[in-house]
Parts: C-alpha cells; structure tokens; sequence
C-alpha cells in the first residue's frame, strides 16, 4: 500500500465529510470483502460502485451486491470508494477494518479463500447468461479480483498484517510477516 512511494494509511486521506459516508457494518461482513480497512456490509445491487471505484469495488455473492475487492492503493482510489459510498442508499461502506481485523482473521480469511474463489466462479456463470454493457463490467470486475487473488493479494495481506501488527504498512526493504 503504498502512495507516491511512501508507506500510507489510506483511511488518514478521508477528510471529516468523507467519514460521514462510512459506517461500522462489520456484522454485515461479507467474505469477498479483502482484508483491510474498507470493506463494504449490506449495500445494493444498483451496481453503481464500480462506476466510481473500478479497481476496488466488485459485484458479487447472491444478490450482486457491491464489495471491496481490492484495498485503495492511492488518493484517487480513496475518492473513487468514497463516491461510491456516498451512492450506496444503504449506507453499506465501511473504513474501520482496522478495528475488527487482527492477524490471525486475516490469515484464516486467506486460508479459506477457496470459498470466495468458488463465489466468483459461480457469480461468474449466471453473469455469462446475460449479453448486456452492465453486465459485461460486473464480469470484468470479478475477473479482476481472481486475477488478484493469483498475483499480488498475498504480498498485500502480508503489508496488512504489518501494519496490524506495527501500526504502519512497510517500507520496501522490510520483511514481511507468513501468511
């Protein structure tokens, strides 16, 4: 995680307006959520959140709803999940992960990723059916995420264990914890 090549904090970004469009939903918690700061509870399936933040936000699980698929890797990331959630009538976005996470949740979260695999497929296979622009992005946006679960999510949720641990992300030449 990191911003103009300096390690960061992506919530320390949200201005005191911004907070106001994020909630606790942590008992809403959905399993596509990555581990991390953000993440999204109960939100709708308008599919408007990847309108905003494209390489953060999918649609997915049984009602297409919207999930933080990837954390924020820079400002203009930051902005695109809080437009997104100031979209969301449900009020479904949340930036507290940090309270809730722990090491030992994040490295369970990614032992048992096989399960989110096999929602993506599936969420994959109904949206093959339908032959629509909306569609095709919602299909987009999960190839994106299995995708990341095979090239950088690990070396990510390794930085976040860091930082859960130190209370900062890692500069480059610092090891990293075992997932």
């Amino acid at each position: 995680m990191e911003s103009n090549g300096a390690a960061w904090d992506p919530v320390s970004v949200l201005s005191d307006a911004d907070r106001e469009y994020f909630f606790d939903r942590w008992d809403d918690l959905g399993d596509l959520n990555v581990p991390g700061p953000f993440y999204t509870g109960v939100t709708d399936n308008c599919w408007t959140g990847r309108l905003h933040a494209p390489h953060n936000v999918i649609y997915g699980g049984k009602y297409f709803s919207e999930y933080v698929f990837r954390q924020p890797r820079d400002t203009d990331e930051v902005a695109g999940l809080v437009l997104a959630a100031q979209e969301d009538p449900f009020a479904g976005y949340a930036s507290n992960g940090d309270e809730h996470w722990s090491p030992d949740a994040v490295r369970s979260w990614w032992q048992n990723r096989d399960r989110v695999v096999d929602s993506l497929f599936a969420s994959l296979n109904r949206l093959d059916t339908e032959d629509d622009n909306e569609s095709g992005d919602a299909a987009q946006g999960l190839r994106q995420f299995l995708s990341y679960l095979e090239t950088g999510l690990e070396a990510d949720l390794r930085a976040y264990i860091f930082r859960l641990e130190t209370g900062r992300y890692p500069t480059p030449d610092q090891r990293l914890p075992k997932l």
